[in-house]
């Protein structure tokens, strides 16, 4: 591969999920952008997961939060929150 490739392809195919939901630093998604540019294996693995994810978003649906669920949930959050702090030694 050309010097400008400086990740391995191993290290490409581990870091594509975060690559193709943005979750790299800028300069990390360059350094793997470069790669796929030059390393045809990884570019076709890439566009392969990347069509993954789009036909999975297309065919999401999202659905309503019954009422009062999400209300009941941080009421049981909170008991459990106080609960825990039941449970811990006092400070000197």
């Amino acid at each position: 591969m050309p010097a400008i490739d400086a990740l391995e392809c191993a290290e490409v195919v581990r870091l594509l999920d975060d690559y193709l939901d943005r979750e790299l630093s800028p300069g990390q998604m360059r350094l793997l952008e470069k790669h796929l540019e030059v390393c045809a294996v990884c570019a076709v693995e890439a566009r392969f997961e990347d069509s993954v994810l789009r036909e999975m978003r297309e065919k999401l649906q999202r659905i309503s939060v019954p009422p009062g669920l999400e209300a009941r949930v941080r009421r049981a959050l909170a008991r459990a929150r106080l609960g825990e702090d039941n449970d811990r030694p006092a400070r000197e």
